[in-house]
């Protein structure tokens, strides 16, 4: 199989898993270890799938094709050790990410996660998970502002084994209902948006009181 072809497979993992087990059997875990693995650990992959592999990956165990537990361990450690990879150089490089232009880095989506960074601090990290681009950025910008290390840890792992475990879980229970199954991204972001909203409302409020006195 050409490069090519198996980049594209793993582009569109929601529709092609079920032949990589076929052609490639327990070396799969390895392929969907290195995806969450750059996409949280390397800004330039932000259009890998991460919640569809996840939800996908669930479905598949629930048939009895993948080790639930297995599964669950590797993307924990995988989402782990790349959003501290990306955070190591966000703070190698430092402030430099704003003033000088690489062309490796998206500067869009890069001063899009510094906004939500500084709208929700430590949290980002935690939040970040349920979006696709900005979860890629926010370690990296972590690391940028200069987060203490053992504090962007507590949010790292915690965050990790929340996304994974909900996400292989979800799959491992409702993986086979179409309706959930091709709406999954819509159903993240309104997950998401219930999570995130009354965080933003109560900034505002505190925000509002503050000028007020």
């Amino acid at each position: 199989m050409e490069l090519s072809e198996l980049f594209g497979m793993l582009l569109h993992v929601d529709k092609t898993l079920g032949t990589m087990l076929v052609n490639y059997g327990a070396a799969v875990y390895a392929l969907l270890f290195a995806i969450v693995f750059a996409e949280t650990g390397l800004v330039v992959f932000p259009f890998l799938p991460g919640d569809t592999l996840l939800f996908v990956g669930g479905a598949f165990c629930a048939s009895g094709t993948m080790n639930v537990w297995l599964l669950v361990s590797l993307l924990i450690v995988a989402a782990v050790t790349g959003n501290t990879v990306n955070y190591l150089i966000g703070r190698a490089i430092g402030s430099k990410a704003y003033t000088q232009n690489y062309r490796w880095l998206d500067r869009h989506a890069l001063q899009k996660t510094h906004a939500f960074f500084d709208s929700h601090g430590g949290k980002t990290i935690v939040l970040a998970r349920w979006l696709p681009v900005v979860r890629t950025f926010a370690p990296f910008v972590a690391g940028v502002s200069q987060m203490p290390f053992v504090k962007f840890q507590l949010y790292n792992i915690s965050g990790a084994v929340v996304w994974v475990a909900v996400l292989v879980a979800g799959g491992y229970f409702f993986g086979n209902i179409p309706l959930i199954r091709d709406h999954l991204n819509t159903i993240v972001l309104i997950g998401v948006g219930a999570a995130v909203i009354p965080v933003a409302v109560a900034g505002v409020w505190r925000l509002v009181k503050a000028r007020q006195t």
